[in-house]
This record gives structure tokens, sequence and C-alpha cells, in this order.
């Protein structure tokens, strides 16, 4: 058996967390399968998760601990995905007095956060992020300071000023611009925060997670880091790979209204996909590529619109992420073996 340090990364995407899910569910069963045990979960494999906005979410969902036995966790992978499933509709539904005031999202954010807040209240209730069963690192941005602004485990367990309310952190990196409101969060030492959707700047978080990983952990004694590609594990899960094109002679037509929407999916997805090239190059270079697994599902004949909470987009989701698993069977076979045959070094 050997000593890595795993790494599990969730993309932002809306309401395509279904396909980021709907993998990590059929990851779920391998592990049980090939540990022999139907209590396993996600978060008994991974040393550290990343994940912004929905993944953001998925993460707290994955680390969050059972209040009758604060050792394991609270929700299994289906638990998870079931939130979208169930609860999708409610939180990206029109409310035909907040769309005529906002004139459809053009002077204020399209959805209001009611009922994402009083769902998340539900799932998590008063759980801290320093309560979680690992460490993490979450991402939002701080529109004030102009400033990232990292949610992190590790650091909430030893201070008060890094520590929130978890369903404060999963409001504030899912809190999207045009969609949502920023968020107001207060840290357990009071100290309020105005935050928005860390996947303005990460919405693939991946590279955030290796960096984390290398400067946080594994330290040798003299100060020196000791986690490399050599001994990292990283998998990372995308929220879809189809986009959005956009028409030259419309495009070229657009002021900033025409561009508000179209550069919020652009700066995403293209971020999402500079990580992935990244991450490829530093594991290559140092001839351990197979290090690093990227899934990044086809959504089928969902629509990539990630607000798109009706009955047939959330059925279209559900399919697609269960066929992509299929799809992937093989790397999700390597990812388990992995998982089940390496413990970490920290």
């Amino acid at each position: 058996m050997a000593n890595s340090f795993r790494i599990l990364s969730i993309d932002g995407g809306g309401i395509r967390g279904i396909l980021s899910g709907q993998i990590l569910v059929a990851l779920e069963k391998k592990l049980q399968h090939k540990s022999n045990d139907s209590t396993v979960r996600i978060a008994d494999f991974f040393d550290l998760i990343a994940g912004t906005s929905t993944g953001g979410i998925l993460t707290c969902l994955y680390l969050c601990p059972n209040e009758k036995n604060p050792t394991r966790p609270l929700f299994s992978a289906q638990d998870a995905v079931d939130l979208y499933l169930t609860h999708g509709k409610y939180i990206f539904k029109d409310n035909i007095r907040h769309k005529l005031r906002s004139l459809g999202g053009l002077t204020d954010e399209k959805y209001s956060a009611e009922t994402l807040e009083n769902l998340l209240k539900l799932y998590f209730k008063e759980t801290k992020l320093s309560q979680l069963l690992r460490p993490c690192i979450i991402p939002s941005y701080d529109i004030f300071t102009r400033a990232t602004h990292f949610f992190t485990q590790h650091d909430a367990k030893t201070n008060l000023g890094y520590d929130y309310l978890l369903r404060d952190v999963a409001r504030a990196t899912s809190a999207a611009p045009t969609y949502f409101e920023p968020a107001r969060v207060y840290s357990l030492s009071g100290v309020s925060y105005p935050l928005v959707d860390g996947g303005v700047f990460a919405n693939n978080p991946a590279l955030c997670a290796y960096a984390e990983a290398r400067e946080k952990f594994g330290r040798n004694i003299d100060g020196s880091k000791n986690i490399t590609t050599e001994n990292m594990f990283l998998v990372s899960i995308g929220t879809g790979s189809k986009k959005r094109s956009y028409d030259y002679d419309r495009a070229k037509g657009w002021g900033a209204l025409g561009w508000i929407q179209p550069i919020l999916d652009i700066m995403m997805s293209g971020a999402s996909d500079t990580v992935d090239f990244q991450l490829k190059q530093f594991f290559d270079s140092t001839d351990h590529l197979k290090n690093y697994i990227r899934i990044n599902p086809e959504i089928g004949e969902a629509n990539p619109e990630m607000d798109d909470a009706s009955t047939k987009n959330l059925q279209a989701l559900k399919e697609a992420g269960i066929a992509e698993a299929e799809k992937q069977n093989d790397k999700l076979e390597t990812i388990a073996n992995y998982l089940v045959n390496n413990k970490t070094i920290v």
C-alpha cells in the first residue's frame, strides 16, 4: 500500500451540479463495493475536498458530520444529488412579482435567495465550518476589498476568525452575480464579509486545491514541502463540457447590457478549461500525469443553462450524469482502486 495525498475538486455550474453529483454517486458505490462496506462515504477517501459554487455546496454535504455520530458523514452521495433533484425547481423558481420588479433580472438579481437560504439552513442547521470531517477549500470573492476569500476547515479549527456557519459558507460560494444577490456573512469572531460566487475567479478550484495541499500539508522537518505531483492524487469533476455558442454577427453589436450574461458564462467555462490545461502540464512535466484525472461530463439533451431547473431538464441532467458515469466506468474504476489501496501521507 502506497502513501499519497488525495484531493477531490468539484466545479461550479448551478443546477448542472446534478451531473457531478451523479458521477460521485457512482464512485461512492464502487468504493463501497471494493471496501465491502456499504457505510463508507466519499469523505472517507479524500484528504482535501475543494468545491466552487454548486461544487462548494456538494463539498459541504459530503463533509457534514452526523449530529448523532460526529465522526461520520450525515449525507451520502445520493442524498447530496437529491438536494438538487428535489429542491432545484424551487431554488430557481420565477417569482412573477420579483421578475417584474427586476425587469427579468436586468435591474436586480434574477432570483430571490430566500428559498436557497432556507434550504441550506434545513440541511446544515447550526453546523460550523470547523466541524467538517475533512479539510476543504471553498472559494468566494469579497466585493468590498476586491480580494479572494477562501473557506478552509483546517484554518477554521484553529482560528475563530476563519470559522463560519456552514450554511453561510454554502450561500457565499454560490452567490452567482445576476442570479442571486451577494451574501453578507459573518465569521464566528463577528466580522462581516460581502461575498459573491467563487466561480468569478475559480470555477474549477482544482488548482486552488493543489496549491493549498502543497502549502498547508505534509511539510518535512526542515520546513520543505513534501507533497508533490509524485505523491498527490487529484480527481477533478466538471459540470458539463457542452458550451453555448455566440454568433459573431449578433455579438459584434452588443453593448454592456448584451454582454452581461455571455461574459459570465465565457469567464467561468474558460477558467475551468485553463485550470485543466495547467494541471495537466504540472503533472506531465514530472511524468506523473496518471495522478491527475479530470472528468467533465457530456450533458446529453439537457439545457446547459445553469438555472434551468424545469422538471424536464432535471430529468435530462440526471440521465446525462448516469450515462456519463457508465461511459467513464474505466476511469472511475481506476479512481476507486487507487483510493482504496492508498493511504494518506499526513
